[in-house]
Order: structure tokens, then C-alpha cells, then sequence
């Protein structure tokens, strides 16, 4: 494909509900090359290298396998009026200002999305996404007929008593695909207004970023392609440096993965930069944060471009995503001006120390340090026995430091424990010392019962095990 076909491709999948035949066809043709690769680890990784599938379960992988099929289908095979299924969202989302529709897209449009910042939508291509799901009519009009089949999802639904799937379109009906690149630009020219009015519209800077996108990874390819003959001529292997071989590879993750990825070590503390969409902010949680390394950058999008929500919901969106950053360990960076489309946060740096500090946030990848040896192991001298011992029992060399009352500390008496069954509401009222209860009544000779291949710690043995006065007696582990 050409840079121009690339960017017309990828924004009529990214936003249209009816796309060309064209369009479909190249839908199909991937589907089933997908859909041959995906049980062949090594024919991916061969054919498409910047596409990594080897951390999904097998059932995921054949979940993904039904959707290539449904994809590589034909209307006859499988069917998905997405004309119909359109309008009954909108049916359903409108509901009695159905009738209204038209009035309430410039509505919506004027008066929210307008007044946040996106004023280049048209109206034009604003009323005709909500009436026909076309957001990017590049072609004519009559060019977009074959349903999208990437927009498509399943739900369990509930029929005469029993959950069945149910295959349908669930997504946006209200916004638009035109906010994901249609409302900025670094070219600033396309950013231009005539009498109050702009010059250009979002489907054409849509189609200015993505074409400017597809340069930078074909500029990439062609660099890494270029490094290739100086590494052979420096000894190396071509495609030995992940880095220099490819400009990128994309690692998909097994489905709710977010909480446990910090429990992989090679996850851990690794990544520099992680982005949250509006619509999964519930997963930020501490366990995410674990995963990113201090100093690493957090990008949340706010929801300042959903229709339905008022002022008084964005801000208090703000604030919920404020505390749950800061709730993961990161701290908000300095802003001065009106509200972004971003949130920006950045993690905290760890102190450096040798005893372990409380942080504000969990660090959940941090280990314990070990104490030191000369803490869990007695003096010398202090193992030395005395001259009345004859012999040093073997087994009171494995046991650690125990103080001599040590039998009557680690087993009290049930009746020091558990209290009497009448005097469980004074106890709830009370402010009860936790040690106090714990703690044998004094002058309880009775010891601990030892198991029959351990005796019990005599006279001798406290001597021999216990450190000498004055030391770190605490610090048993």
C-alpha cells in the first residue's frame, strides 16, 4: 500500500461502521492470514516480528482464533447488519428524543464538544457520523456499504430464562472517533480560522496525523533497515539487536492481568511510561503502579470529551483519578492553565537507605532486606559452653536465641488467651494491651510441651544460646 491508501484504510476501521469493498476485502485477507499464523509460533514471529502473542493463555488464543473467523466471513457465512444495529443503539441511547436527532447532534456538538476544545468538528460530518456511522467519508458516498466487521462485540443476554451470547454493536453512539486525532496538530496551518470559522475540518487533520504517523514508522523501518549492513561490517549479527532490527513490538497480555504483573519480576519496576484510558481507570491500582520504575511518567485521559457528563462529574472524575495516582504511588506534575484532555503523573523516586523507610505509597516489588548476620548469630564466646557443661547439646545449636523464659512466652495458658465467655463485652469496650494478653501471669512455671525429638531447653542450653547482656536479643527472626 501507499502512504495515502495506508491512512484512508486505517481510518475507515478505525471509524466507520460502513466501509468500502475494498476495505472489506483487505479485512478478509488479514483475518485469514491471522487466522493461519496464530496456532504457528514460529511463522509470527517469521512474518509479522513486531507482533508478540507468546504471553496468552490458549483459550485466549482461541478466542482470537472464533474472531478472525467471524472477520474472514462473508455476509452469506455470517451475517452483521451493522445498519440496523445502529440505529437501534441510537434508539436506545436517545430514546424519546429519537424524533430530535438531528437537534440534538448540534446540540451536542455546539454546546459541548465546541465549547471543550474541539471546535474544528463540522457539523456536517458530526450529523452524518450519528445518523449513518460514516465519520470519514474520503470516497463517495455511495462507495461505503459492507458493515465494518471489526466493530463488532458479544454479550451474554438473557433469553426465555436462559444466558446466551448474543453478537451486536455496543460501542460510541455520542462522541465520535474524531477526538483521537482530528482536534490536534503540530502543524499548526491546519489549525488555522476565516472569520471565526476553521479552515479545515477533523476528518482532513485525521487524515494529516495519521499519514504523518505511517512516515515516522516507514522512516524507522528504513533507518534499522540502513543500520543492518554497518553492524555485519562491525562483526555483528543483522537482527541481533531487538532495538536496531524493528522500531517496535507490541507484547499482548493475557486478559486481567493488570493486578498479578507486578509478580513477575521481569514486569516489575520496568516500564517508563503507562497510559490509562478514561474507560479503565478502575484498573489503576497499586499492584499497576508497582510495575512502572521510579521516575517513570503516568498519562490518564480524563473524560472532558464525554457528552453525557456535566461539569461538576468531570471535576469530580479528576479528583477520583487524582487519588487513585496518588493511591499507586505517583505524584501529579505541575499545571497552570485550563483543563487538559490528560491527566500527567510521574512516580515517586525511592530513598536510598540502609534500614527500610515508610513511603506514602506501596512499593509492592521492594524485598525485604535481610538483617544482618551478626544479628541472627551469637558471639563466640557466648557459644562457648561453661566449664560444668561436659558436652554442648547438638539439636540447642539449630534452635536460634531464646531467652530463658522462652518456653513460657511462645505457649501461654488457655486461660490468659481466651477470656471468660461473661466478660467478652468489657473486653470489646476496653483499651486492651494485645502483649498483655498474650503474655504468661508471672511466676507461671509451667512450661511449654516439647515434642519427643527436641527435649526441653535446660539450664545449660539457655546459657549457651542466649546472647551476652545488653544484646540484640530483638532481632530473633
Amino acid at each position: 500500500m501507499g502512504l495515502q491508501e495506508k491512512s484512508e484504510t486505517f481510518l475507515e476501521l478505525w471509524g466507520n461502521g460502513l466501509v468500502r469493498t475494498q476495505v472489506a476485502e483487505y479485512i478478509r485477507a488479514q483475518s485469514q492470514r491471522m487466522r493461519r499464523l496464530l496456532p504457528e509460533p514460529d511463522d509470527l514471529a517469521a512474518e509479522l516480528p513486531q507482533l508478540s502473542l507468546e504471553a496468552l493463555k490458549f483459550r485466549e488464543r482461541d478466542s482470537l482464533e472464533a474472531v478472525f473467523t467471524f472477520w474472514a466471513a462473508s455476509e452469506v457465512e455470517a451475517s452483521f447488519p451493522l445498519s440496523r444495529l445502529w440505529d437501534s443503539r441510537l434508539r436506545s441511547y436517545l430514546g424519546s428524543r429519537y424524533d430530535a436527532r438531528s437537534g440534538v447532534s448540534d446540540w451536542d456538538l455546539h454546546m459541548k464538544l465546541h465549547d471543550r476544545g474541539a471546535r474544528v468538528i463540522n457539523s456536517r460530518e458530526f450529523r452524518r457520523w450519528r445518523e449513518t456511522s460514516v465519520a470519514f467519508e474520503i470516497r463517495d458516498a455511495s462507495a461505503y456499504q459492507l458493515p465494518n466487521r471489526t466493530l463488532a462485540s458479544g454479550r451474554l443476554m438473557s433469553h426465555r430464562g436462559e444466558r446466551v451470547a448474543v453478537r451486536g454493536y455496543w460501542g460510541d453512539v455520542a462522541t465520535g472517533p474524531f477526538v483521537a486525532f482530528g482536534i490536534e496538530s503540530d502543524d499548526q496551518s491546519l489549525l488555522q480560522t476565516r472569520n471565526g470559522m476553521p479552515v479545515k475540518c477533523a476528518g482532513e487533520i485525521s487524515q494529516h496525523n495519521v499519514s504523518s504517523l505511517f512516515r515516522a514508522l516507514l522512516a524507522a523501518r528504513e533507518e534499522a533497515s540502513e543500520a543492518e549492513p554497518e553492524a555485519e561490517a562491525e562483526g555483528g549479527t543483522p537482527g541481533s539487536d531487538p532495538a536496531g532490527s524493528r522500531p517496535f513490538r507490541v507484547h499482548f497480555l493475557p486478559l486481567g492481568a493488570a493486578p498479578t504483573l507486578h509478580h513477575r519480576s521481569h514486569f516489575c519496576s520496568r516500564f517508563h511510561l503507562l497510559y490509562v484510558s478514561c474507560g479503565m481507570v478502575h484498573q489503576l491500582s497499586p499492584e499497576l503502579g508497582a510495575c512502572v520504575a521510579p521516575g517513570g511518567r503516568l498519562v490518564v485521559e480524563l473524560a472532558r470529551y464525554l457528552v453525557d457528563l456535566r461539569a461538576k462529574q468531570l471535576d469530580s472524575f479528576s479528583d477520583r483519578v487524582r487519588e487513585l495516582a496518588e493511591a499507586a504511588g505517583f505524584v501529579a506534575e505541575p499545571h497552570e492553565g485550563p483543563p487538559e484532555t490528560f491527566a500527567r503523573f510521574s512516580k515517586k523516586p525511592q530513598p536510598v537507605s540502609d534500614e527500610l523507610q515508610p513511603q506514602d505509597g506501596p512499593d509492592l516489588c521492594q524485598k525485604a532486606k535481610a538483617p544482618p548476620l551478626d544479628n541472627l548469630i551469637p558471639p563466640s564466646e557466648s557459644l562457648t559452653p561453661p566449664s560444668e557443661a561436659s558436652e554442648p547439646a547438638p539439636s540447642g545449636l539449630l534452635r536460634p536465641a531464646l531467652p530463658p523464659d522462652a518456653a513460657g512466652m511462645l505457649t501461654p495458658p488457655l486461660d490468659s488467651v481466651t477470656p471468660p465467655p461473661e466478660d467478652l463485652s468489657q473486653l470489646i469496650d476496653a483499651e486492651i494491651d494485645p502483649l498483655g494478653m498474650l503474655t504468661p501471669p508471672p511466676g507461671d512455671p509451667t512450661p511449654a510441651p516439647y515434642g519427643n525429638s527436641r527435649p526441653a531447653p535446660g539450664p545449660e542450653d539457655s546459657g549457651m544460646l542466649s546472647p551476652p547482656p545488653g544484646g540484640p536479643a530483638n532481632r530473633v527472626p
